[in-house]
């Protein structure tokens, strides 16, 4: 059986995949900031912190990395208006997604803390500087070099699942490959170009967060 493909009806939509691949990065940048941050706040509290934060951190670890993704999406827009908290698809997507990087985040994040060497730890102490500075300047900057790949990789990881978020009416970039095929009928066409363009944003968030890591994070 012979297949005709037929990619100008798609590409005709070019406005639509671009908008989708925007809001597929935009998701990703806010869910990144939010869902870094919570994973080095949990990894301190599971190293560092007091038992009355380190088992709700656990427990939270061990909820999310033991469940899927759409599950943990339609709970937050499906679920949580039974409790009364009606959220808009824009806002379910990022907290959905700032929820799961977390914690992730937070056992890569706990096993760069883990690594770094107590004797280090001590001379910063010996030093009068509190256990808060100890973390922020001698800890956690070493720690987040030896785990960035790892952190990149889940970063991309959840950039690339935030294509279930079409699922709530979403408009990211699966979306816009479902609604450009659902017009022209070009599914296969629609979903090979939406592929290779998941492909290259892959690429660059990769880039990106490996720039972003020496020049802001940790230092080269």
């Amino acid at each position: 059986m012979r297949v005709a493909l037929d990619f100008w009806p798609v590409l005709a939509q070019w406005p639509l995949l671009l908008e989708g691949a925007a809001w597929t990065l935009g998701l990703t940048a806010v869910a990144t900031l939010l869902g870094s941050s919570v994973g080095v706040a949990c990894a301190w509290a599971r190293v560092s912190g007091p038992w009355a934060l380190r088992v709700p951190a656990a427990a939270y670890v061990e909820l999310i990395r033991n469940t899927p993704f759409i599950v943990q999406l339609f709970f937050v827009f499906f679920g949580l208006p039974a409790a009364g908290i009606r959220l808009t698809p824009l806002t379910a997507s990022i907290l959905a997604m700032t929820i799961n990087l977390g914690a992730y985040a937070t056992e890569i994040v706990r096993a760069g803390i883990q690594a770094t060497p107590r004797g280090q730890i001590e001379a910063a102490e010996s030093l009068a500087l509190t256990r808060l500075q100890v973390f922020v300047h001698i800890v956690l900057p070493p720690a987040l070099k030896r785990v960035w790949p790892a952190l990149t990789s889940q970063i991309i990881i959840v950039m690339l699942g935030s294509a279930v978020c079409g699922q709530i009416s979403m408009e990211e970039l699966s979306h816009a490959a479902n609604l450009i095929q659902s017009r022209n009928f070009r599914a296969f066409e629609a979903y090979i170009l939406a592929t290779l363009v998941y492909l290259g944003l892959a690429i660059l968030v990769r880039r990106v967060l490996h720039w972003a890591g020496q020049r802001f994070v940790f230092g080269s």
